[in-house]
């Protein structure tokens, strides 16, 4: 059970409820919990609207609005969730990253925390860059130059940017333990 009561809409002010509505309508009905409240981390962000809306808006600029590849952006995204072990992130972004053509057994090494077995140089480039940032908040200038060379200085703000908001987001998902959707399956059993 969450840290946060689920909030249902109806028990919201304004800017929770255009908030809510903004989320039910960019993700679906799924964003709607059993208990009535959003799940994932969207519970949190109408329980504080003003920091939650922005932090929406920056996700979907980060998903949606950026140079890189979608299959990359996934790539990040499921390295920084395994980095924090954050269950609902690495459910969510996991099946997406299947999506966007990730291959299972790079899926599945990433949330073993082993060296994935990537095919691909973009991908292992972007892996690194998010295992480093995960690690030690840096990244070295080997590492650099090569993500640098592929996705240039733009591409490079938006990687590091979209890693920190999914440090945020697990943060958010583990600080408040957020559950995963009945029926899901932990991949980091405690």
């Amino acid at each position: 059970m969450s840290r946060l009561p689920p909030l249902p809409r109806d028990a919201l002010d304004p800017s929770g409820q255009a908030l809510w509505d903004t989320l039910a309508a960019t993700r679906g009905a799924g964003v709607v919990g059993t208990e009535g409240g959003l799940i994932g981390p969207f519970n949190a962000f109408v329980t504080a609207p003003e920091v939650g809306t922005r932090l929406a808006d920056l996700g979907g600029i980060l998903r949606f609005q950026t140079s890189i590849d979608r299959r990359l952006l996934e790539i990040a995204i499921i390295t920084v969730g395994a980095r924090w072990q954050s269950e609902f992130e690495w459910w969510a972004h996991a099946r997406m990253a299947r999506e966007h053509d990730v291959r299972d057994d790079v899926i599945d090494a990433i949330a073993r925390g082993d060296d994935p077995p990537f095919v691909r140089d973009d991908e292992r480039t972007v892996h690194a860059v998010a295992v480093q940032l995960g690690t030690s908040g840096r990244i070295d200038a080997e590492t650099y130059a090569a993500a640098q060379a592929l996705l240039g200085d733009a591409g490079m703000v938006e990687l590091v940017a979209l890693c920190g908001y999914y440090t945020l987001i697990c943060f958010t998902l583990n600080a408040f333990e957020v559950p995963l959707p009945p029926g899901a399956v932990p991949t980091w059993p405690r």
